[in-house]
């Protein structure tokens, strides 16, 4: 079909608001914190209430799809999200922040679910890798903002009346004082509200999707599960995304605790730099994939990340403030080199088997409410030394993978004979 170009700035802005409105967790954690007077246990359920949310709907999206449409889920999820931000928004306590979370988290897993065959048909099937790398870009430049933004509204509200602008009086009046960090949720409300309008009126190319990509029967995930190299990658992705937002919930928080930062200025700009890097490793890694098998690459970031957790972890102030930062470079690309991994290693069902992958996002959910238990018990420095064991999976991951087809590198032998 004819390229459509509006669809994939769409979806690109779909991305960026994804992005935006998930990966604020870190720099709120403190705040909540103090706000609602929790222990880490309790705070770790934040996450997890989010994140718990991709293994309920990460394979139930796929069916719904199939069955309605990708503009009616979309907008359906954008509807959740709107009424889960202005729920908290309206009623600022703990356990609406819980149910709220949940139900943002299900309309963003059922958008990343939607976005991803639209992309394909409305970019052409020839440009899709290239477009999924500036999705991946518009969902970095996003969760780099989004603590920034978070930082604006916490230090700029005032309840004097003495607001520099109208927008900021506004949220003033609907936030109570020193609970300013809740702002965010009206404009998480407002954003999702925004969406919905939009999606409405758009007009959408008829997705078709091929045989790999269909989710297919419960039958064909049952018989996927009875799958090793399914299942070991599934502990794969739960691995990544359980160490990714083990350290950015929990970065802001140690930084404040162990080096006394403030967590509303050089925490949150600690976390943006994080997924900035995090970004950054993204351009990196796609070059390096050229040259060097995908394995190779799994291993040697792996290794980069472990290293920067351990200086991050028991360095001094200044080594651990730039290693945070750092070790968002070095996940970079391990979600990435994952996910080809496993599809790779399968014949068939890729469709299924991206949904099973999808689920283990759920890791993050995990992870983070383990790391604030024991922290509770051992200290939140040595809590997060769990997330060693997850980087060593992957690490023991890019060994024993064996994938059907491996990545395509430049044979620079073949170059030269061609010259």
């Amino acid at each position: 079909m004819k390229n459509n170009y509006y669809t994939v700035g769409l979806v690109f802005l779909i991305f960026f608001v994804i992005s935006f409105l998930t990966n604020i967790m870190g720099p709120l954690i403190p705040d909540i914190i103090n706000s609602f007077k929790l222990s880490l246990g309790m705070a770790g359920f934040l996450p997890f209430s989010f994140f718990a949310a991709y293994g309920v709907m990460s394979t139930t999206s796929g069916v719904l799809i199939e069955k309605y449409s990708e503009k009616a889920v979309m907008i359906f999820s954008f509807l959740l999200a709107a009424f889960g931000s202005l729920l908290f928004g309206l009623f600022p306590v703990y356990y609406i922040a819980l149910l709220s979370l949940f139900l943002i988290g299900i309309g963003m897993a059922s958008l990343q679910v939607a976005i991803n065959p639209l992309l394909r048909v409305s970019g052409g099937e020839k440009h899709f890798a290239f477009n999924s790398v500036m999705a991946q870009l518009f969902f970095g430049a996003a969760s780099f903002l989004s603590p920034l933004a978070y930082s604006y509204l916490v230090t700029n509200i005032k309840h004097d009346g003495s607001n520099s602008n109208s927008f900021l009086e506004t949220l003033s009046e609907l936030v109570p004082e020193h609970l300013n960090w809740v702002s965010l949720y009206w404009i998480f409300a407002i954003t999702a509200f925004a969406m919905i309008i939009v999606i409405l009126f758009f007009k959408f190319p008829k997705v078709e999707l091929d045989e790999t990509e269909k989710t297919g029967s419960w039958s064909v995930y049952k018989d996927l599960l009875k799958d090793k190299t399914v299942v070991l990658f599934f502990f794969g992705t739960f691995a990544y995304v359980g160490t990714e937002q083990g350290i950015a919930n929990w970065m802001s928080k140690f930084l404040s605790d162990y080096h006394g930062y403030d967590p509303q200025t050089v925490g949150a700009e600690m976390v943006a730099y994080f997924w900035g890097l995090l970004t950054a490793g993204c351009l990196l890694g796609l070059l390096l994939l050229k040259f060097l098998d995908s394995r190779n690459v799994l291993k040697v970031f792996t290794i980069g990340a472990i290293l920067c957790l351990t200086v991050a972890l028991f360095g001094t102030s200044i080594m651990a403030l730039y290693a945070f930062p750092l070790s968002g470079f070095a996940l970079s690309v391990l979600w990435s080199v994952i996910f080809s991994l496993a599809l790779n290693s399968l014949e068939n069902n890729h469709g299924a088997f991206s949904g099973i992958l999808c689920t283990g996002i759920v890791g993050g959910a995990v992870m983070s409410l383990i790391i604030g238990k024991l922290g509770d018990m051992i200290g939140l420095r040595y809590a997060m030394t769990l997330l060693y064991l997850t980087l060593a999976y992957i690490l023991w991951l890019g060994f024993w993978a064996k994938p059907l087809i491996n990545n395509a590198v430049i044979d620079f032998k073949k170059v030269k004979a061609d010259k």
